[in-house]
């Protein structure tokens, strides 16, 4: 007996679009869409990934099965696409995007910076040159501070400055003292 053209009599899912490429993951429990081919279940992080992100992927176990940190939607069957950011955490992609058109360019989750290798270098380039052109004030001009970088993890001692304080090993400004 078919219902649809997709029938899914574990999931009682039943489509006649079959454009979607609906496929069930026994693993996940759920339907996908997508195409089964596509996309590989990832053990760890207990959901199934795009088949671009095997063996790159920073594994967080049940990454998926948390809420969103930006709208707080669970993301595990959520329908809007997810993105899976450089430090493993997953968010949805239109919440992504909406962290950067606010200049928020880390993940909620770690801190860590999500931007391409390109785009950091040409904002922290661009910290450089705000941090040259902003004179400190005598009184904070040879003032030390201890930072801890959100991307590389090092611990330094660098000038104070109130536009940004240089991670001195990877060079980055997503940093914070401690």
């Amino acid at each position: 007996v078919s219902f649809g053209r997709y029938s899914c009599l574990d999931c009682n899912f039943f489509d006649d679009d079959t454009t979607k490429l609906q496929f069930h993951c026994d693993k996940c429990g759920i339907c996908r869409v997508g195409g089964r081919d596509n996309y590989f279940h990832c053990d760890t992080c207990n959901c199934c990934y795009a088949i671009q992100l095997r063996n790159t992927h920073v594994c967080i176990e049940n990454s998926m099965h948390h809420n969103c940190p930006v709208c707080w939607e669970y993301l595990f069957d959520s329908v809007r696409p997810i993105n899976v950011l450089p430090c493993g955490h997953t968010m949805h992609q239109d919440c992504l995007r909406s962290l950067a058109d606010h200049n928020t360019y880390v993940c909620p989750c770690c801190s860590k910076s999500y931007m391409s290798q390109d785009s950091q270098s040409r904002l922290w380039a661009e910290m450089d040159e705000a941090v040259a052109s902003t004179p400190m004030p005598l009184e904070y001009a040879d003032m030390q501070v201890n930072i801890l970088c959100n991307d590389c993890h090092a611990l330094s001692t660098v000038k104070f400055h109130v536009t940004g304080l240089k991670c001195t090993p990877c060079g980055a400004y997503n940093t914070r003292r401690v």
